[in-house]
């Protein structure tokens, strides 16, 4: 058979395979071009949004400073000698009047004795003196004595009674040398450690060393500078006294402790343009130590309405700050927005979106601005911890 032949005979199988191949093409190009279109779209990307809330809400600012002790005192010695007894263990809570170390009292309690014995003998040449001296005058009166006469005996009871005043003073000033003996807390608070020990010897003085410290713990004192425009906002009126302030340590996440500013100071440092600033809080569980780091915030007294949203859901693109809005036709838009302070897990948005608006909170790396998505609705993450400056839901 010829190459002919057997191109003839192939042909009708090869017509049918084109053929079937033509059909198909025209069944899914033409004949169903909704089957064709649905298997070639990808399902829609899901996303959670939560739709913009409103708070009252006040202005605040925070700032750093450190703790400090209201009242604080050094202990050095008023006498001179040996540490007899240590009356305290370090870091211990004491009363005002409280013992806390002895200095061997023996030398001054003699003095006092030796004192009070020149008080006596004082006061015996005082009687004779005034006696005599009434005396002189009752003589003087009938002639019996000299004007000289009469003159030194007034003469010597006045000396007499100096002699006594003078003797008093030196029994009262060894009395208060023997109390220096006894050394005790002038203030309430919590003593440092002993920095002198038993049977070391010390002395008074410019030179004298510091026994140890005592710091008052409750109330307690956090120092801080503001800057001019926190000061004319907040702190103007009667110089911040009573204005309500919160603290938060260094580990702390809230401001828990709430305080009230005691004082500022008279006037602005122009080098800085800060103004110092010192608020007082309670410390009844003494967990405050004067010198730790503290975070203050000082907030307004009037309260206005802005929009909150989920910190979580601000996306950052190099330096502008974004939502992404889900319109009611299920499409993504980008959205620019200047953001404020921080109420817990939200974030105030003072420009950019509206009340009502709906937010992507959850995919929003899923999420492209211009796509159309599934939106999930879900609550939008509320947690506002900071709500003493925060009013009730609108």
């Amino acid at each position: 058979m010829t190459r002919q032949d057997l191109a003839k005979k192939a042909i009708p199988g090869t017509t049918l395979v084109v053929a079937l191949a033509i059909g198909l093409a025209m069944v899914f190009a033409g004949g169903s071009p909704k089957i064709a279109h649905s298997a070639g779209t990808p399902p829609f990307t899901e996303v959670d949004v939560a739709t913009v809330i409103t708070r009252h809400v006040t202005d605040f600012e925070t700032y750093s400073g450190r703790l400090q002790a209201i009242d604080q005192a050094e202990i050095r010695p008023q006498v001179s000698g040996a540490i007899t007894a240590v009356h305290f263990h370090d870091g211990q809570l004491v009363k005002k009047g409280d013992h806390l170390f002895t200095i061997d009292p023996r030398v001054y309690g003699a003095e006092v004795d030796r004192a009070a014995a020149q008080v006596s003998l004082a006061k015996a040449h005082r009687s004779y003196a005034t006696a005599d001296a009434v005396r002189a005058e009752r003589l003087l009166a009938g002639n019996a004595i000299s004007k000289r006469d009469y003159d030194l005996a007034q003469n010597a009871a006045h000396e007499a009674s100096a002699n006594l005043a003078a003797a008093s003073a030196a029994l009262e000033l060894a009395r208060v040398d023997l109390g220096y003996t006894n050394i005790v807390a002038p203030i309430s608070g919590r003593v440092s450690r002993a920095e002198v020990t038993v049977g070391n010897i010390v002395f008074p003085g410019a030179g004298a060393p510091v026994l140890t410290t005592v710091v008052s713990v409750s109330p307690i004192y956090a120092s801080f500078d503001v800057d001019e425009q926190t000061y004319l906002n907040f702190l103007i009126d009667n110089q911040g006294t009573g204005q309500s302030v919160y603290l938060g340590l260094a580990n702390d996440r809230d401001y828990a402790r709430k305080g009230v500013v005691d004082s500022v100071d008279n006037q602005l440092n122009t080098g800085s343009g800060t103004i110092r600033v010192r608020a007082r809080f309670e410390n009844a569980d003494g967990d405050l130590v004067p010198g730790l780091f503290a975070r203050v915030k000082v907030i307004g007294d009037t309260f206005h309405e802005a929009a909150l949203v989920s910190d979580a859901a601000i996306g950052t693109d190099q330096d502008k700050r974004f939502v992404l809005i889900v319109d009611e036709q299920g499409k993504v838009q980008y959205r620019e927005v200047s953001t404020g302070a921080l109420f817990g897990d939200l974030r105030v948005i003072t420009s950019g979106v509206k009340r009502g608006e709906k937010i992507v909170v959850n995919g929003l790396q899923r999420a492209q601005p211009g796509t159309l998505v599934k939106a999930n609705i879900v609550a939008m993450v509320s947690n506002p911890k900071s709500d003493h400056a925060i009013a009730a839901s609108q």
